[in-house]
């Protein structure tokens, strides 16, 4: 049975989808705080390279496994070698595991847009202590989980074109226009000018107490290598899954470099948002500034809480435009992840000669998503007494307080770095670089230029700086001393390169 696969309605359509995965609470939350930490301009400095020399180039090469292959991960590494169908396994558990607590903390979006419009007609305004009693609300917690998922599933259900092509095309123009909103406010708040020095002044984080001591240019590395490679949606799947839907005249290379962009302006835009609100408020209250929370969901659900209600009836308003705004960056985000899991069922189907039904395997999908997200909700963020570290008798080391951190480890802290790392290796010296520029052939004229820079990179920049990357998410989870995590993670790559590339060629 010869099966016509879903493509994208229009090249608009697909980069918004695209940058719309790209974009989500990562963007909002993480970016502002670690580019204010890591020195500001020096992280941002660093960042762009490394979106440049390897965010950009493995995008190109998941868009072009993608569309060649015109199949989702899975069958995708499959069909260049059954032998590499465990890393497709790898990019498609990760935003499974993803999935468990992003759906969490969307359901959490829901719930501060009616707080705040509640606030505004009841003329009681919530404060950061509603954060605390959502988390032990277990119930409530569950609802709004159940509400953001059937949003999302709705979206997936409605296909390629007429579900995440058509949310992404209204959604990410109102995201960036609600984000000016939020800036232009922001910005008008007494002490924003240091919430702007935080982010963009190298020093300022020390210098004015945020944090105890400037990092090293390795930790800078790491962190921005982290920030990029899970801001830009690398190694989970997406890409591949979206790059299938592209049509073969489309240029994946220019393509791929505009989402980059887009990206990292949202980034900044965001952060241009949430920190100096965020310093704004904290100083306002008294708080020293190495108080101020200025990263992760209290920033969200506890800090900009307290920002909003300090305004009064209006800023309940702001606050229902601001969590709308996240709300349509999470709902982006994870409608590319859940359709990764729907396109591999759609693939089977498809394989098994069936037509496949996608409102009933998105339903499927969404429930398993539901069903374990339940355990991370039921959690509390670890404020329930059901995280890993209660349940298995392990070390309360970080990682394993909540189930969020728990799933967070697996998917984004090994699946996807060493996934992209073999990926990277894979395409230099197994199927090699060519497999890849030809396809980006299709659509564009590529350089002789290109080309050397591109088999610079994914032969040697890459690797390096995801073991790099790798190192930093062992570091970070697991509370390994540097040179621990460094040797961990270069022996990991070693022990999965030699398992992955001495097996038997066999397409």
């Amino acid at each position: 049975m010869e099966t016509k696969r879903s493509t994208w309605g229009s090249n608009i359509g697909f980069i918004m989808a695209a940058i719309g995965s790209a974009v989500g609470l990562g963007n909002i939350w993480g970016f502002p705080y670690k580019m204010g930490k890591c020195g500001g301009f020096t992280f941002l400095l660093v960042y762009l390279l490394l979106a440049i020399f390897v965010g950009s180039v493995i995008m190109v090469s998941e868009f072009a496994i993608g569309r060649k292959t015109q199949k989702s991960p899975i069958a995708a590494y499959q069909a260049i070698s059954k032998k590499y169908s465990w890393l497709g396994w790898l990019a498609t558990l990760s935003p499974f595991l993803i999935m468990t607590f992003y759906s969490v903390l969307g359901g959490y979006c829901i719930y501060y847009i009616v707080i705040n419009l509640v606030g505004v007609g009841t003329g009681g305004m919530p404060d950061s202590s509603s954060f605390g009693t959502l988390l032990t609300n277990v119930p409530v917690s569950l609802l709004v989980l159940v509400l953001f998922m059937v949003i999302c599933g709705v979206v997936v259900a409605g296909g390629v074109q007429g579900g995440i092509e058509k949310f992404n095309k209204i959604g990410m123009p109102a995201l960036f226009v609600m984000l000016v909103i939020i800036i232009i406010k922001a910005w008008t708040l007494p002490n924003a000018q240091i919430g702007l020095a935080f982010m963009f002044k190298p020093g300022f984080a020390v210098e004015y107490g945020f944090i105890s001591e400037n990092p090293s240019l390795v930790t800078v590395l790491g962190t921005a290598g982290g920030q990029m490679f899970f801001s830009l949606s690398l190694a989970m799947g997406i890409m591949i899954t979206y790059g299938s839907y592209v049509p073969k005249e489309e240029n994946i290379i220019k393509n791929s470099l505009v989402i980059v962009f887009a990206d990292t302006v949202v980034a900044i835009m965001a952060g241009l948002a949430v920190i100096p609100s965020a310093v704004s408020y904290g100083l306002g209250a008294g708080m020293t500034p190495d108080e101020i929370k200025l990263s992760g969901p209290s920033l969200l659900f506890a800090t900009l809480q307290d920002v909003f209600e300090s305004m009064g009836a209006i800023g309940g308003i702001f606050g229902a435009i601001f969590y709308l705004l996240v709300l349509i960056a999470a709902v982006s985000s994870a409608i590319s992840l859940m359709e990764v899991l729907t396109a591999h069922f759609v693939d089977k189907s498809h394989e098994k000669g069936k037509e496949p039904n996608r409102k009933k395997i998105t339903l499927w999908v969404a429930l398993a998503i539901t069903v374990l997200g339940a355990l991370v909700s039921a959690d509390g963020l670890g404020s329930n007494g059901i995280a890993p570290c209660d349940l298995f008798g392990t070390a309360a080391d970080g990682w394993s307080d909540c189930w969020l951190d728990f799933f967070d480890c697996w998917s984004e802290g090994i699946m996807m770095p060493l996934g992209a790392m073999l990926m990277s290796l894979m395409i230099a010296y197994e199927i090699k670089p060519s497999f890849v520029l030809d396809e980006a052939k299709n659509g564009a004229t590529v350089s002789s230029g290109f080309e050397k820079f591109y088999k610079a990179c994914i032969c040697v920049i890459v690797p390096i700086v995801m073991a790099f990357v790798l190192a930093g998410q062992i570091q970070s989870f697991f509370s390994a001393s540097g040179n621990i995590a460094y040797v961990i993670a270069f022996v990991t790559l070693i022990v999965f390169a030699v398992i992955t590339f001495t097996g038997k060629k066999k397409a």
